[in-house]
């Protein structure tokens, strides 16, 4: 198993320049949480493996009915439907109020100077102004997740829940969110307001951050919930905490193996996967103090322990036995501390949610989403969550000044259904969609306009390591809808490159964007359908003329000047949407410009991982892999080749 893992390692190092940065400061950590990973996926005794025979669950935006004819297939574009709290309302921060709290979202008179610093500082004075039913909800951050830390307070006040603060890593967070009226302390960290990459010293700064917070506040006497910013609450949590209440610390887990079909914790003796401390709840109990005490100190006395690997060695010091016959609590860390396993089908992560969708299959309410398991930085986490809609952005991101394009992907069901899920079939798929996505996005350029990306079809999993195809035991349906960051660079993609070299940029926007409730109406009123024809065909000339039903004929294989004549004349349209993509555009007409576009999107794709039993096993995609005669699907075969196609 560990040497798998080490393989998957190996993987992440020569994906250049994907994992190189992240993986070399945290390897111990990568692979102790791996352990935890395969043991979940293949333990004998999951008993999970009367999953594998239930009958597929046609889940809305996740898997549809297709036709079984062999015709040539233009897909729905609808997203996976939020649950019923899900989907963000326009961005109009509205005044929410606890019973007996503080108003939330409701900023201090601008003539009113900021209160000096000391006012913000950790107290169980400043905690208690907070607190209701002596539970606190927390999360903490620096400035680059300023957006992130938005989200999050929004969605907790949509769901009625004002017993949160979030904690100030730099003074530049703490006075933006005291002016937009968010409950805010000092953690006194006084870190760089930029974005840390996962791994790097500042990120285990920040995990150990966490603990010292844990270890300061449940001497209060108050539960703790406590929240990673990548995460967003859907559902009131409360009512379900409060189910447990002889739980000392209930946490969530990155368990991709269902062990439970209902809403109880997930089944301790099958949880192989890592314990995930983006989301857990503490009580102030004795057990819970020592344990958040002698976190502090390993991560104290060693700062290459991270965070979550020190919790899971010294919880899994001992598991068992179980407190009851029916909780799902069990014993663990000292044989004193009670700890239950929330279900990861409703406590979801990236994998839980985004791919597997298992919630949907199981007819369940999410309470949460976290961001894990995805492959772009923070940039893939925001993406991720604006796939699900669920993720706060200004009025701006929904009317972009040069207006948006988008188009209907087509894909024959035979590459979509027909044959075996292997690699060569998922490849044939995934290419016949880039091909129409690098059009989309020369037209795009071309016109000045923000591209909607579409929903993009997959047979296999990405993942870190060597796997068949979809990690066994797994809810996860093929083909299905993968996030963007399964194919594309999605932190690449929104990039700013030097224009000069890699020509004029792109902006994108995620396949769920026009079925968002936050789109403003002047944009869903403004549009303009597009249907590519056979020119010379009666109708089909280069015209500006439309339809009664607003709907313009344009022939394929067009060039830049005539793209530029008809379209000249929509500029105020904010959405222009191609019923097809295909063979719409042949070409540039400036080379330069043009050699400046490839530069620019051969950088957009990522790869595959991973090949079993190969070393190195991922695969690289390829923006222009129609233009190599014989390409195929397989690793780097030398060290010289194991890089993007650039």
């Amino acid at each position: 198993m560990v040497e798998g893992w080490r393989n998957g390692f190996r993987e992440a190092t020569n994906s250049k320049p994907l994992f190189v940065t992240i993986y070399a400061t945290v390897i111990i950590g990568v692979l102790v949480s791996s352990f935890y990973v395969f043991s979940a996926i293949y333990s004998p005794t999951n008993g999970s493996s009367s999953f594998l025979s239930f009958p597929p669950l046609s889940t809305a935006g996740r898997i549809h009915r297709l036709p079984q004819d062999n015709a040539t297939l233009e897909l729905p574009v609808a997203p996976p439907p939020p649950p019923p709290q899900q989907a963000l309302p326009p961005p109009v921060l509205e005044e929410a109020q606890g019973k007996s709290l503080g108003k939330i979202w409701v900023s201090p008179p601008r003539d009113k100077k900021m209160p000096p610093l000391e006012t913000f500082k950790l107290t169980k004075e400043l905690f208690g102004e907070r607190v209701k039913d002596n539970v606190i909800i927390v999360t903490f951050g620096n400035y680059a997740f300023m957006d992130f830390i938005l989200t999050w307070v929004k969605h907790l006040t949509d769901l009625d829940l004002s017993n949160i603060l979030v904690g100030a890593m730099d003074t530049k967070l703490l006075e933006a969110l005291y002016w937009k009226g968010v409950p805010v302390f000092d953690m006194g960290s006084h870190m760089s307001t930029v974005d840390v990459g996962w791994g790097s010293p500042t990120f285990h700064k920040m995990g150990r951050e966490k603990v010292l917070l844990i270890d300061s506040v449940l001497p209060y006497g108050y539960e703790l919930l406590m929240c990673d910013t990548d995460m967003v609450w859907l559902k009131n949590p409360m009512p379900y905490l409060a189910r447990y209440p002889d739980a000392d610390v209930l946490t969530s887990s990155d368990q991709v193996v269902p062990t439970v079909i209902d809403d109880s914790l997930d089944i301790w003796q099958q949880v192989g996967a890592a314990y995930n401390i983006g989301i857990f709840h503490w009580r102030p109990t004795e057990s819970a103090k020592k344990l958040a005490k002698e976190w502090k100190e390993i991560l104290l006395a060693d700062d290459k322990v991270w965070d979550q690997n020190g919790f899971n060695e010294i919880v899994r010091r001992q598991l068992g036995p179980s407190v009851d016959g029916d909780s799902g609590l069990f014993y663990a860390y000292d044989g004193n501390l009670k700890v239950g396993i929330l279900p990861a089908s409703i406590f979801c992560s990236g994998h839980t949610y985004f791919v597997q969708a298992m919630y949907q299959q199981l007819r369940l309410e999410p309470y949460a989403v976290h961001t894990t398991f995805q492959y772009a930085g923070t940039e893939g986490k925001r993406h991720r969550l604006r796939e699900g809609m669920v993720f706060y952005d200004p009025p701006e991101y929904y009317d972009s000044p040069g207006g948006f394009i988008a188009f209907k992907p087509s894909i024959p069901k035979s590459l979509l259904l027909d044959g075996k899920h292997t690699i060569e079939s998922h490849f044939i798929l995934v290419n016949h969609q880039i091909k129409q996505i690098r059009s989309a996005l020369a037209i795009a350029s071309l016109l000045n306009r923000t591209l909607v990306m579409p929903p993009i079809w997959c047979r296999l999993d990405r993942l870190w390591f060597g796997h068949p195809g979809t990690l066994q035991g797994s809810m996860t349906q093929q083909p299905f809808i993968c996030p963007l960051d399964h194919v594309f660079e999605v932190n690449i993609m929104l990039k700013e490159l030097p224009e000069e070299e890699f020509g004029p940029g792109i902006g994108i926007r995620e396949y769920s964007f026009l079925d968002n409730p936050a789109l403003p109406k002047q944009v869903k009123e403004s549009w303009l359908d597009v249907q590519l024809c056979q020119e010379g065909k009666e109708g089909c000339e280069p015209s500006n003329n439309t339809s009664p039903s607003q709907v313009l004929k344009f022939p394929k294989r067009s060039n830049e000047d005539t793209f530029k004549a008809i379209f000249s004349s929509f500029e105020n349209v904010k959405v222009i949407k191609f019923s097809s993509i295909e063979d719409a555009f042949i070409g540039f007409s400036d080379k330069e410009r043009e050699e400046r576009f490839r530069r620019r999107v051969k950088r957009y794709v990522g790869i595959w991982c991973c090949e079993e039993n190969k070393t190195p096993g991922h695969i690289y995609y390829d923006m222009y892999w129609d233009e190599k005669p014989g390409w195929k699907p397989v690793p780097p075969q030398t060290p010289e080749e194991d890089h993007p196609h650039l």
